[in-house]
């Protein structure tokens, strides 16, 4: 009978060290909120390069509408029809997507 009593209290302070843990407060396991953090060292040049294309895509979207309206003038002049529709509408489609982009980015960060 004694070494039953001696192998529950050698059991319970086995099970002490459980008890704290679940005594100890929930830590938050999920991913912390960095906010919309920091540009690192250097990042400026990256900006620079970033503008350079928008406003090449920009100078490129406005080429694009006004190759389709040419193209749209030379064919009416020869009694063409509408197919031009197409072109301008994937032109203006990426007038829209480079006019959005940051707001686009912006909901997916």
């Amino acid at each position: 009978m004694s070494s039953l009593l001696a192998a529950v209290s050698d059991a319970s302070l086995h099970l002490a060290p459980l008890a704290d843990l679940a005594a100890a407060p929930n830590q938050p396991s999920g991913v912390p909120d960095v906010g919309g953090g920091e540009a690192p060292p250097g990042a400026e040049g990256l900006l620079t390069v970033l503008k350079w294309v928008a406003w090449s895509v920009t100078a490129l979207c406005v080429a694009g509408i006004f190759g389709v309206a040419a193209r749209m003038a030379v064919d009416h002049s020869r009694g063409g029809g509408r197919e031009h529709a197409r072109g301008l509408g994937l032109v203006l489609g990426a007038c829209l997507l480079v006019g959005s982009a940051s707001g686009i980015v912006g909901a997916l960060v």
